[in-house]
């Protein structure tokens, strides 16, 4: 059963979010994705709140997400993150497929 890991930033300050926008799709999430071994990743600005960059990546199971978590790669991607954009905050979260539906 498929398993994914979103990473939810804040980034609070209009004037960063082109730069952030930009860092994010040329070098943190092919990298990410790479690194962690994923299958799929996504990336989703909120429409609700403009603030909010979400960041998933999906794993086969839950299995391969705990080893791309549990590798130091890990940390190595989070000073990344930290260096490029320092003070930024984030939050990570852990879900699992329940159910898929698809129209026809």
């Amino acid at each position: 059963m498929p398993h994914f890991l979103t990473v939810r930033a804040i980034v609070s300050d209009p004037a960063k979010r082109e730069a952030f926008d930009d860092w994010y799709h040329r070098e943190h999430l092919p990298d990410a994705a790479k690194t962690f071994g994923a299958e799929k990743a996504w990336r989703f600005w909120s429409v609700s709140d403009p603030s909010q960059h979400l960041a998933t990546y999906q794993f086969p199971d839950l299995a391969a997400l705990e080893r791309a978590m549990a590798g130091g790669e890990m940390t190595r991607l989070v000073a990344d993150f930290d260096k490029a954009f320092p003070g930024i905050p984030r939050t990570r979260e852990i879900t699992a497929l329940a159910e898929e539906w698809k129209r026809g």
